[in-house]
């Protein structure tokens, strides 16, 4: 999908809403498409419900449809399915789920946002698909879909024709993402300085703010082993093991890695394994040595090692400073330096 579309006919976005939608889930794309139109882009973002009726989102703010699904009769560039904190109560609803998979029959890219991937799973569009959700909810999402190969620490996955995303302001990253396929990266760029959000935000839910600075590679298989790397950092990434994922030599790896990264695999592993230790430290409350083993640093000291020499903090301190924005307190001591 990383074709950038000349500036002809607009490309169109059409964003589903239901009864409890999460407000940002649908304000946030349509922010991306819209302030892109500013710099170069040309969307034209649609708005639609089951029967064409405005609906009630969870925040308690009316929103207005442009028209029915039944309605949307041309095929659309982009879908955009938001979630929202009842999702356990709108995967029953089979009315709805037939309107996704209506609406996705004439899209040539379905992305949901955050509990929006409960939507596609309920509606059989993720099956054998990897796929993101907020991070609270992606155990639940693969014990209730198993056919669905569920990446817990991913921003936005991509897969096929459909996207999924993780927690409510990820749909930013992925509309981002989109804008760059579409109309390339300048154009992006343009969108994020001017809403004030980074281009790849560093950490977060995801190891794909590494994976992104890559320059694009020609090389399928390199491709494939950044990709692995990035999506599950966990795992072994030795050297060798990549090398036979690859299907070519250490040292024809190590070759291209200089040649396309621009760094060893050794560097790129650490930086993608860092990332996913710095998102997983923002976000929850694992100890030490869950975060080191999850994100393959195998123990709480090397995992100390690798923030230090590359942040100047310990993983402890880190975490610290993600647990208040310091609004409302006055010269504030400096946090600890635990590990």
């Amino acid at each position: 999908m990383n074709h950038k579309r000349p500036a002809t006919d607009p490309l169109i976005v059409t964003v589903l809403v239901f009864p409890g939608v999460r407000l940002l889930d649908v304000t946030g794309p349509i922010e991306v498409f819209t302030t892109a139109n500013e710099f170069g882009g040309r969307y034209r973002v649609q708005i639609a419900s089951e029967d064409g009726a405005e609906v009630m989102t969870s925040a308690g703010i009316r929103l207005s449809a442009d028209l029915s699904a039944d309605d949307v009769q041309e095929p659309c560039d982009v879908l955009v399915i938001p979630g929202g904190p009842e999702w356990e109560t709108l995967i029953k609803d089979d009315a709805l789920l037939d309107t996704v998979r209506q609406l996705n029959e004439k899209s040539r890219c379905t992305a949901s946002v955050c509990t929006g991937a409960f939507l596609l799973a309920a509606a059989g569009l993720l099956n054998g698909r990897r796929a993101a959700t907020h991070w609270r909810h992606s155990r639940q999402l693969a014990s209730r879909f198993p056919s669905v190969r569920v990446q817990p620490d991913a921003i936005f996955v991509r897969d096929g024709q459909m996207m999924t995303s993780a927690g409510v302001s990820a749909g930013i990253d992925l509309s981002l993402a989109l804008v760059e396929d579409h109309y390339g990266a300048e154009v992006a760029r343009s969108v994020a300085k001017d809403m004030v959000v980074f281009m790849q935000r560093p950490g977060g839910q995801s190891q794909f703010s590494v994976r992104s600075r890559v320059p694009h590679t020609r090389q399928e298989m390199l491709r494939r082993v950044l990709d692995t790397v990035a999506e599950n950092p966990g795992a072994n990434h030795t050297l060798t093991a990549m090398a036979r994922r690859a299907g070519v030599s250490v040292r024809h790896v190590t070759r291209l890695f200089d040649e396309e990264v621009g760094t060893t695999p050794g560097r790129y592993v650490e930086q993608v394994r860092l990332e996913a230790a710095q998102a997983l430290l923002e976000t929850g409350d694992d100890p030490m040595p869950v975060v080191a083993r999850r994100t393959g640093f195998g123990s709480p000291e090397s995992l100390r090692r690798a923030f230090v020499r590359h942040l100047g903090v310990t993983p402890g301190a880190f975490r610290t400073s993600f647990r208040t924005t310091g609004v409302g307190t006055e010269d504030p001591a400096p946090a600890a330096l635990s590990p």
